[in-house]
This record gives structure tokens, C-alpha cells and sequence, in this order.
């Protein structure tokens, strides 16, 4: 019971008088409020003990800074609160707890220190009264509004006594009204003060009132927040005791346990991918499907197939990149011969991966082009265990279904993702490298294009968020390591070739043929077929003779058929009784493969209207026969051999200038009227086509005009124009290759293409062979006929 002594309120002077004063650290006192304070600084309890002593009056006024210990005149704001001091109780040592109630406004005349504690002059504030009949009609609307917002703030939630409310509801003047609403409010102490500086009370009422809007619709959004949380959590325990119940359901019918494990396994899974938050959803959304539908019906497989396959792709798992130049150097030397500037551009593109530390975002996608048995794809696998990738073949011969890229709608029965994704994940990484093999052999039919899905797969600028119509989900192909493989580069698709970084690879001479079978094939084939290191040994010329007469390729994949066929005939003799180790020598290769295949071209005796040219095909370089005969007519041109436009077009340039040139060559001019002349190409089932065959189709016409022999131990190649210049062609190591297999030493070549060929073809080749570089007709018809 607190005496009555102290809840009477004394008498505030009228004028400046000298009273103890309390700095407030953030809190401002109104008139008229009642409140609790807490008290801990040695020089406020100090002066709450003197003013206990006199009257009971202390001065209350907030400190600028809140965290200034001993706060002087100038950080302290000037207008403050006479405050009565209504009880006084200590809680702990050097702590006091207060009671006070406000009772004036008052201005801060002057402030000293006074001993232990701070005493301030004060001039004490009259409040101006307005009676409530004078009051106009927007005060009143003001004062109602207030009243108004108060209930709607009690409503929404707000913490008021009842009898500060009413107190409230019942007053009229505006200034108490502001003040003890402002003592209510959840405002800063900033905007408190700047209330209790507003002496004038309709003022003062204004900005309370703005205040308490600004609180009340703080309350709004609170409880709306809070509506929305309540009906989420009394949607979840709903789900929930939905759930107990369908669980109680499946365990009568024996199908709870495992439908559970296996629902919680999908829902374990899901939380261990780091994937998009609409995939993760997504997912989530399809498991909840699942665990609503019947376990044996259609659809509910149909899911867990899609499931099985989302859950288990390797979303955030990659392997590491190993960037040793050295190793990966060492890898390719060991598995692949020769092949220098693929080796190179291989080390150079782990060159800038490490530099960048495997953040760089350069083009991957390379293209090896270049005849079968080359080594095409064997260097992909290469590749990939010199960077310490994960290494998958993906083969698209023949591939005329888009979906086989894209996948499947899982609306399909059968339904499934495309190669790649299941590519991605048959390895269990994100970041392999995959060979996509004969991409040149990719059909277009009315299921559609094969190789246009392929262009979103190859680009780095739209693989990021490649989406298998199977899965529907976003999937990264950007650290996945694409190389493609094809044959030739004209029946690749212009956008997609435009992707890849084209690299292409020759045929091998005889030489490396030889390299190549004593230090790859033998050492792979000799295990496979119950033969040790040294039980078996092939002498050079032995494998120069399967190389010439058995096995006429760019590549080396017949020549390890052929020795192949050797080693299961030595490996029946073992089992005869016959003991290694067995030698093959040059003249054992009939025994073993049978007649030779050798069609020596230079050893057969020169013939008028016959020359010798040579033909670039996607297996290699060949040698091309091209024969002309003439015959009583009207001057036409026939030509067969399935030849295509161009090269029709070729032998029509060549004919041409023939004639023109006719007297030139002491050819009687009439006869081209009187005469047909027929050109003829063997191998008429083998479709040939390009301008590279127009300097051959001249020369076997002047040989047949002016009844000259062609020499057969040279071959030739070069477009021709109706001028007889002699334009540079393309294939040029294969053909010379062809030519050198064929036993042809000396070759016509293009003077445009000299460098070219001087860089690619390797000095043990070009020093054997006699290479004439030629700009014109009549230079090739001088090293012709000038020699026969």
C-alpha cells in the first residue's frame, strides 16, 4: 500500500526552479503517464535520493546518445518531463526500481553538476487550455479517429490497461489525449520527443494521430501474417492426421510398410540433390502423386520409372579435372602414333584450363574428321583418361528419330530420355566426356531432325538448361566435354558443323602402319589371343606385305583383322603341339591370308586414252582409272560411272579446251564434229563426284586424240578451267597415300596446294616420292608426254 503522502501530487512552481535530474538512456516520459523505470547509474540514484528528501520532483529528460555514460548539457535534448516520484525500491545492490508519473513539460534552462548527482534549472511548460466547446468540427473528427484507432488497435491485438483506454475515451481535451496516447505507442524515442516538443495541443493531437495510423497498420499486417501462418499450420496438421489415417488404411490392407519406405527413400533422395528450388518442387510434387495413387496402377509406374530416373542422375556430382601437361602428353603418346597437332590442340586446350583453374568457358566441342580406322574414337577415350574424365561413346549412325536427342514424352507408352541423358547417366558424373560417334550419318525423316536437337545439346550458350522431354527438368551440359566424330564434314548440317572446331585426320603411310602394328596392335592382340610378350614375332617386311596386299586403307582397323586371322592360325598350331615362338616372315603371309590382294597399277603397260587419277572418299584416298575411247558420230560427250554434276562438268571444261587448243596439239579439228566420245569411270556402282578429276579426264583425251600412251607409274589430281589453269583440290595426304600404296611414285599435284602438302605429309613420305607442283595444262601434259 504506497502512503498517501506520496500518491498525491505536489504542486509544480510557476516559475524556473532548481530540481535533481535523471538523464533517460531511450525513453520519454509524457504528463499525465505513469511508468516503471529502472535505475543504475550512481549519479541518478543519487539524485533520486535528494529528490526523496525535498518534494519528490525529479526532472526527466532523454540523452542524444544512449550509449554516453555521463551525458553534459549539450547531449542532452531541452525539453523534458517534471515527473512526481511515487515509489522507490531497491532490487538489487546499486539498482533501484522507480514508480514515477509525469506532471509538466519543462525547458531545460541551464545544467550542473551538483556533488554526486546533476541538478538543472527548469522553466516549466503551460499547457494551453482549449475548451471543448470551442473545438472545431475537423479537431473533433481528429479526436473520434483517435478513439476509433485505439479500439481497432485493441482489436488487432495491442496490449492497453482497460482503464488508461477508458481514461482516454472520456477526456476531450486534445493536448492530454495526445499525450497519453503517445505514452502507448510503440514509436522511437526520437518521435517521442519530437511529440512532447509539440506544446501546441492540436499540433501536437495532428501527429499522434499520424503516429498511431502508422502503428495500427503495422498491427494489420502482423495479424494478417499471423492468419496466414495459422492456416498453413492448421493445413498441416490436417495433412497430417490425414496422413495417420490413410497410413492406418494401407496396414490394414498389408501395403502401408512398403509403400512408406518406399515413398521416405524418393523423399530422402530429393534432400540430397542441390537442384533449383521449381525442381526440387516439382519433384516433391510427383512423389505426393505417387503416394496418392494405387501401387498397381498404370500410372503409378509410369511415376516411379520417372522417379528411379530424376533421383539417380548425378545432379551435383562431377569428377575432378586433372590438369598435368606432362601426363596427359605421356597418355595420348602412349595410345595414339603421330597425330601431332591433335596432341597439341589437346594439351593447349588443358593449357588454358589450368591457367583459369578450370573456370575458363572457351568452345569444347571438337570434331575429328577423317577415314575409318584412324583412331577416331580410340583418342576420345584418351582424352579422357588424360584429364581424368569419366569416358562414354555415344554411336548416331543412322539416328532419324529426334526424340532419340531428346527423349520421349512420358505421356508415351515406353517412354524414356534421350542418349545423352541416359549417357550422363550411365557414367554417374555431370562433367564427362562423350564421344558422339558418325555424326555425319545422322538421317532426317518425318520424325524429325536429329540433327537440329543436337545443335541445343552442342552449344555452350543454351546447354546450360538442356531439357530431356522425358525428365522436364533443367539439366547442366556445360562442363560436359563433347567430341564428335565423322567421315566427311559435307554431310554435316551447316549449323551444326558451324559449333564444332573441325580437326582432321589424315590416312597413315605404310611406315606408320609398321610403327603402329609392332607397338599398339600387337601388344593388345598377342594377350587376346593366348600368346605372351615375344611368343609371337612379325619381322618389318612381313608386315609391309599384309599392309600392301591385304589391306588397302587409311586406317588400321583391317590391318588388325588381318593380323588377327594370323595369330588364331598360330594359336591352333600351338595347340597342334607346335611350340613358340613362332616367326612370320614375309613369305608366311600367303600361307596364313591366301592370295594377295595387290593390284600394282604402275607395273601394267601404258595404254592411249587411259590416265591414272586420284579420288578423295570418306574410307580414304583410291586410285581412280579414267578412260576415254572414241567412236564415228556427231560429237558427243557420253559419260558413265555414276559420276555426279561436278565432275561431268569437269570432263565437259576438259573437252572444251581440248578443241580449243586442237591445232596446238596437230589435232585435225573436224574429227570432234565426226566423232562421240565416251569417258568412262570403272567401279560404275560407286557414286563419284568433284572437280579434283579434271586435269586426269584431259590428259586420257589428248592421249586419245593424238594417239599418245599415258605413263602409268603417275597419278594425278586438279581442277581444271576452260583456260587450262590447274586450281588446288582438297585430301591431298590421302591421295598421295592411295598413290604410294598403289605403288605409284610420282604425282601431279596442284603448285596452290604446296605448302599444304609439305606441312601434313611426314619427310619419310614426301622423300620418296617425286611431287610435281603444277599451275597449267600444258605443263601437266609436258611431264606426261615428254617422257614417253
Amino acid at each position: 500500500m504506497i502512503p498517501e503522502e506520496f500518491i498525491k501530487v505536489p504542486e509544480v512552481p510557476s516559475g524556473a526552479f532548481e530540481v535533481p535530474v535523471m538523464p533517460l538512456r531511450d525513453l520519454v516520459v509524457f504528463p499525465s503517464m505513469v511508468i516503471p523505470l529502472f535505475v543504475g547509474r550512481s549519479f541518478s540514484i543519487k539524485a533520486i535520493e535528494e529528490a526523496l528528501k525535498g518534494n519528490r520532483l525529479i526532472f526527466l529528460v532523454l540523452q542524444k546518445d544512449k550509449n554516453i555514460e555521463v551525458p553534459t548539457k549539450e547531449e542532452l535534448y531541452t525539453v523534458g518531463t517534471v515527473a512526481h516520484i511515487i515509489r522507490s525500491a531497491p532490487i538489487e545492490e546499486n539498482r533501484l526500481k522507480l514508480l514515477v508519473q509525469g506532471i509538466k513539460r519543462a525547458k531545460l534552462v541551464d545544467y550542473k553538476q551538483n556533488g554526486d548527482f546533476f541538478t538543472a534549472i527548469v522553466e516549466p511548460v503551460e499547457e494551453v487550455e482549449v475548451e471543448s466547446e470551442s473545438l472545431s468540427k475537423e479537431i473533433r473528427a481528429y479526436i473520434r479517429s483517435v478513439k476509433e484507432q485505439l479500439d481497432i488497435a485493441v482489436s488487432l491485438g495491442k496490449q492497453i490497461i482497460p482503464d488508461l483506454l477508458m481514461l482516454i475515451k472520456d477526456l476531450e481535451d486534445p493536448g492530454k489525449i495526445a499525450d497519453l496516447t503517445a505514452s502507448i505507442l510503440e514509436i522511437k524515442a526520437t518521435e517521442a520527443q519530437k511529440v512532447l516538443e509539440t506544446f501546441d495541443p492540436i499540433e501536437r493531437l495532428k501527429l499522434v494521430h499520424q503516429l498511431l495510423q502508422s502503428e495500427v497498420g503495422l498491427l494489420e499486417v502482423q495479424s494478417k501474417i499471423r492468419g496466414v501462418a495459422r492456416e498453413k499450420i492448421e493445413k498441416e496438421q490436417r495433412e497430417y492426421f490425414l496422413r495417420q489415417q490413410l497410413k492406418a488404411i494401407l496396414e490394414e490392407l498389408g501395403e502401408g510398410d512398403e509403400r512408406r519406405a518406399e515413398i521416405e527413400e524418393y523423399r530422402k533422395k530429393l534432400s540430397k540433390l542441390k537442384i533449383s528450388k521449381d525442381s526440387k518442387e516439382e519433384i516433391e510434387k510427383q512423389i505426393r502423386r505417387l503416394e496418392k495413387l494405387h501401387p498397381e496402377s498404370a500410372e503409378a509406374g509410369v511415376l516411379r520409372t520417372w522417379l528411379e530416373w530424376v533421383l539417380e542422375l548425378p545432379w551435383n556430382k562431377s569428377t575432378k579435372d586433372r590438369y598435368d601437361l606432362d601426363k596427359a602428353r605421356k597418355v595420348l603418346d602412349r595410345d595414339h602414333y603421330n597425330l601431332e597437332k591433335v596432341k597439341d590442340r589437346i594439351i593447349e586446350y588443358l593449357a588454358v584450363k589450368k591457367l583459369t583453374k578450370g573456370k575458363s568457358h572457351m568452345v569444347q566441342i571438337l570434331c575429328f574428321v577423317g577415314p575409318p580406322g584412324v583412331g577416331k574414337t580410340s583418342l576420345g577415350r584418351s582424352i579422357a583418361e588424360s584429364l581424368g574424365r569419366k569416358f562414354v561413346r555415344i554411336s548416331l549412325g543412322g539416328i532419324r528419330d529426334e526424340a532419340e536427342i531428346r527423349g520421349h514424352r512420358r505421356t508415351y507408352v515406353g517412354a524414356m530420355p534421350g542418349r545423352i541423358i541416359q549417357a550422363i547417366k550411365q557414367v554417374g558424373t555431370k562433367n564427362p566426356l562423350i564421344v558422339l560417334d558418325e555424326v555425319d550419318k545422322l538421317s532426317l525423316s518425318f520424325q524429325g531432325d536429329p540433327a537440329a536437337a543436337l545443335l541445343e545439346v552442342l552449344d555452350p550458350e543454351q546447354n546450360k538448361s538442356f531439357v530431356d522431354l522425358y525428365i522436364g527438368l533443367p539439366f547442366d551440359l556445360s562442363d560436359v566435354f563433347f567430341i564428335c566424330t565423322a567421315n566427311r564434314v559435307d554431310t554435316i548440317p551447316r549449323p551444326l558443323l558451324d559449333r564444332m572446331e573441325v580437326i582432321y585426320l589424315s590416312g597413315y603411310s605404310e611406315e606408320e602402319k609398321v610403327f603402329i602394328a609392332k607397338n599398339h596392335l600387337l601388344p593388345k592382340l598377342l594377350p587376346e589371343h593366348g600368346f605372351k610378350d615375344g611368343q609371337v614375332l612379325f619381322s618389318d617386311d612381313a608386315l609391309l606385305e599384309v599392309i600392301r596386299g591385304y589391306t588397302r586403307e587409311s586406317g588400321v582397323r583391317n590391318l588388325q583383322r588381318q593380323i588377327s586371322t594370323i595369330l588364331r592360325k598360330l594359336a591352333l598350331k600351338r595347340l597342334k603341339g607346335d611350340s613358340p615362338p613362332f616367326e612370320v616372315k614375309a613369305q608366311d603371309i600367303k600361307a596364313f591370308l591366301g592370295v594377295s590382294k595387290r593390284h600394282v597399277i604402275s607395273e601394267e603397260k601404258p595404254m592411249v586414252g587411259i590416265a591414272v587419277g586420284l579420288a578423295w572418299t570418306e574410307v580414304g584416298g583410291e586410285i581412280m582409272l579414267i578412260e576415254a575411247t572414241k567412236f564415228k558420230g556427231k560429237g558427243s560427250l557420253i559419260l558413265t560411272g555414276s559420276l555426279g554434276d561436278v565432275m561431268k562438268e569437269s570432263a565437259q571444261a576438259a573437252l572444251s579446251y581440248i578443241k580449243s587448243k586442237a591445232e596446238d596439239y596437230q589435232i585435225d579439228p573436224e574429227v570432234f564434229s565426226q566423232v562421240d566420245v565416251h569417258i568412262h569411270v570403272p567401279e560404275g556402282a560407286v557414286p563419284k563426284d568433284g572437280p579434283s578429276a579434271g586435269i586426269t579426264i584431259a590428259v586420257a583425251l589428248l592421249s586419245l586424240f593424238t594417239g599418245k600412251e599415258v605413263r602409268t607409274d603417275i597419278a594425278m589430281t586438279g581442277e581444271v578451267t576452260l583456260r587450262g589453269r590447274v586450281l588446288p583440290v582438297g585430301g591431298l595426304k590421302e591421295k598421295i597415300l592411295a598413290a604410294k600404296r598403289a605403288g605409284i611414285y610420282e604425282v601431279i599435284l596442284p603448285s596452290k596446294n604446296k605448302e599444304e602438302v609439305m606441312e601434313d605429309l611426314p619427310p619419310y613420305v614426301h622423300d620418296k616420292m617425286k611431287l610435281h607442283f603444277v599451275d597449267h595444262l600444258e605443263e601437266v601434259f609436258g611431264i606426261i608426254f615428254n617422257k614417253t
